[in-house]
Formats: C-alpha cells, structure tokens, sequence
C-alpha cells in the first residue's frame, strides 16, 4: 500500500506541476499578446493622427484664396517634417525626459540615454508623440495665412516643435514616459490635448496673428471687418472630415494600449463632433436666417476639440453637451476675435477658446467628481483645471509674442502689400496652385 501510496502521490504533483508550467506558459502569452496589440494599436493611431495633416493642408486651403495654396501646403509638410526632427533631438526630451523639479525634462534628446523602458516602446511613443507635436504647430499655420514669410513663419514651426509645446506638455503629461510634471502632480485633467495641443496651438496662433497684424483688405476705414472668403469650401469640407476621422487616433490612441477604453473614448468624441456641428448650424440659422456652411465645418472642430481633454472621463450625454456649448461658443468667438484679430480659418476660436472650454468641462463634467458625478462635487477640480488653462496661456502666449517679435525685428514676418496682393506662392515658391487659371494680379496702390 505504501509503494502504491508513493507512486500515486508522485504522479499527482507531477500533474499539478504540469498544470502550473501550463498557466504559467498562457500568462506569458496573454502577457505577449497584449503587449503587441498595445504596440499595435499606438502606431496605428499615430497614422490616422498622422493623416489628420492633411485635414489641416485641406481644411486651411479651402479657407484661404487659391494664390496661396501651395504656400499653406508647404507649411504643413514643414511643421511634420522639420517640427519632427527637432522634436526628436530637443522637444522629446524636454517633455518627457527625468524632470527637474517638475518643470522640464532633461535628458532623452536624440532618443538617448533613457532609463527603464523597452528600446522600441520608446520608438511607438515617440512617433505617437511626435505627430502630437506637428498638430500643436500646424494651428498656427491657418491664423498668420496668406501674409507671411515662408522663412519666418518656418522659424517659429522649428521652436514651438523644439520647446515651446514641450515644455508646457511636460507640466501636464511628464509622467505617462519618464517625467513627472507639477500640473499632472496637481490632478490637472486633460486626457488627450485639449489644452496641452490645441490651446497651446490657438494662443501661440494669438501671438502670431497679432504680430503679423491683418490682411491688406480685412477691415474698413472705420475698423470694421471685411469677409474675405476662401477660394474652395469643398477642400475645407474635406478637410474637416480627415480631420474628424483622424481624431478618432487622436483620442482613442491616448490609452497607448489595446484596452475596452477605446470603446467610451471613440464614442464620446462622434457625439461630441456631432454636437458642435449641430449647434453652430442652429445658431448661425437663427441669427442669419441661413445656416452657414464654413461655420458649421468649424462647429465640428470645435465639438472635437473640447471632449479631447475629458473622452476618458465624461458620459456620453455629457459630451454631447460638452460638444453642443462648443458648437455655440465656436461661433460668438470667431465673430468677437475677428473684430480685432484677423485669423482666415477660425484657428484661434476653434482650438485656443474652445481647447479652454474643453479642459473646464473635463473638470466640470468629470464622471467621479464633476457637477454630475457619481462622488461628492470636489470644487478643487475646477480650480485644478482653471490653473492649467492660465498657465498655458501665459506661457504659450507670452514665449511666443516675444519669439514672433524678434522674428519680425530680424528675418521679418511680413510680406509686403503688392507681394501679398499676387499671393505667397508665387513670391515665395515659384508655383501656382491651378497654373491653368491664372487671373490678372492685383495690386495695392501704395504698398510696397
């Protein structure tokens, strides 16, 4: 019986043993599987924000005047292809290298030197990130349009890719590599950008367009704006709709893993878009007894730049409602910006005011601790949220105005009125956009 006992008790822990090295080998696949999806769905995501490029090329085209259409798609094949080198040697590292005290990163240039993450993680999150970078410096490129040197306007792409938008992101998103960042420290919410890309975009575009000053034509004698409507409404439309299906990467993407997030996420930026959409066209209809096409395309911004801060985090009822006050915002902004600011596409209503709005109802409208929460109201929240929408203005506003300045006072910002008047992509590139309808140049008499 013993001899039997033995043997028995030899093939019973030989099973368990092979039960565990089983468990043991599908943990290590699942471990396996999971890791690649997230490797899989990050890039995948940098594509379709990639794309979202040539939704700004299209979108900005269609709103300016064809004479200066090649100039507005070279600044957006620059702001990806120059803005992303320079992030890859200096703005990586200074968002999200070993932070100091919180405030800027300080190593990670070149992709270097970094400690305690997989060699090709850090390739995925970098082009991730970098793509993120490009849509911060394209904003600017829509609001100083058809009046601005190539070179100058090159300069500022290259330093708000190298450190103005890094900076500020390593306050707020430090800690998803290697950083630590003062406002992320503070809970500040803003999931996917709508302050860290978008407001960042939107107050260095106020920068710009102020410096830059208006296009010859804009306003009357008596100050008043002039409409000076864009050459093609179909490329625009297009535009936006790259865009909007782009953002489905931009937001989404953010978990930077294959995870059931994406489902809330995807969901509350389609009803969001939809919603700014809505509302601008109800609006505009109500005030100008027609709904306005171009105003309707920016209501769809608008509604996807404020659920970027809080898709993670709002119900879907509630980003409807995010999205439908930035449809109503998108529109009394543009119309009061435009009585001071000439900006051709709406860039500083659609993401500087409505990224500020977004990030507010992050807080606001948070699904634990908001107005409408599950949890006890925490006012906190909005405080929180209020100092990081301050800060970025501040800085993004105030670094850039002084870069704009002394860009100005050296290679110079401004065409002149008579090369203005022939377009940009003449003067600056030796190209026309549709060489086979060429009209008589105009020119201003007394500019030069």
């Amino acid at each position: 019986m013993k001899k039997y006992s033995i043997l028995t008790l030899a093939f019973l822990f030989a099973g368990v043993a092979d039960a565990f090295a089983a468990d043991s080998a599908a943990m290590q696949d699942a471990v396996a599987t999971q890791t690649n999806l997230n490797y899989v769905w990050t890039i995948f995501a940098a594509i379709l924000v990639f794309f979202m490029q040539a939704g700004f090329a299209l979108l900005e085209t269609g709103f300016t005047r064809s004479k200066n259409a090649v100039n507005i798609i070279m600044k957006n094949f620059m702001d990806v292809g120059a803005g992303g080198l320079v992030f890859f040697a200096v703005g990586f590292g200074l968002m999200f290298g070993t932070t100091a005290g919180g405030w800027i990163g300080t190593d990670g240039f070149f992709l270097t030197g970094i400690e305690g993450q997989e060699t090709t993680w850090t390739w995925a999150f970098f082009v991730f990130q970098a793509v993120f970078a490009a849509t911060a410096a394209t904003i600017v490129s829509g609001a100083v349009a058809e009046r601005t040197k190539f070179t100058g306007y090159l300069l500022f792409s290259i330093a708000i890719t190298a450190f103005i938008y890094p900076i500020f992101g390593s306050w707020a998103w430090g800690g998803l590599f290697n950083g630590s960042g003062w406002l992320e420290g503070l809970g500040f919410i803003d999931f996917a950008g709508s302050t860290v890309v978008h407001s960042v975009g939107g107050w260095a575009a106020l920068a710009g367009a102020l410096i830059v000053g208006p296009r010859v034509g804009k306003y009357d004698e008596e100050g008043k704006p002039n409409h000076i409507p864009g050459h093609s409404l179909p490329l625009a439309a297009l535009g936006v709709f790259i865009l909007w299906f782009g953002w489905f990467g931009f937001n989404a993407g953010s978990t930077t893993a294959g995870s059931t997030d994406i489902a809330l996420i995807a969901m509350n930026t389609f009803l969001a878009a939809g919603a700014g959409a809505t509302l601008a066209m109800i609006v505009t209809w109500l005030k100008d007894d027609k709904p306005d096409a171009p105003m309707t395309l920016n209501g769809v911004l608008g509604g996807l730049v404020a659920i970027t801060a809080g898709c993670a985090n709002l119900t879907p009822g509630l980003a409807i409602i995010t999205g439908a006050i930035a449809g109503v915002v998108v529109v009394y902004a543009t119309e009061f910006i435009e009585k001071f600011v000439d900006d051709p596409v709406g860039a500083i209503a659609v993401h500087g005011v409505c990224g500020a709005w977004g990030t507010f109802a992050a807080g606001l409208f948070d699904s634990t601790n908001g107005l409408f929460g599950t949890g006890a109201f925490d006012p906190s929240i909005l405080g929180v949220q209020l100092l990081g929408i301050a800060a970025a203005f501040v800085w993004t506003f105030g670094v850039s105005y002084v870069l704009f300045s002394i860009i100005d006072a050296t290679v110079g910002l401004r065409v002149n009125g008579q090369l203005e008047a022939k377009g940009l992509d003449l003067h600056e590139h030796d190209n026309r956009a549709y060489p086979e309808f060429v009209g008589t140049d105009e020119f201003i008499p007394g500019e030069v």
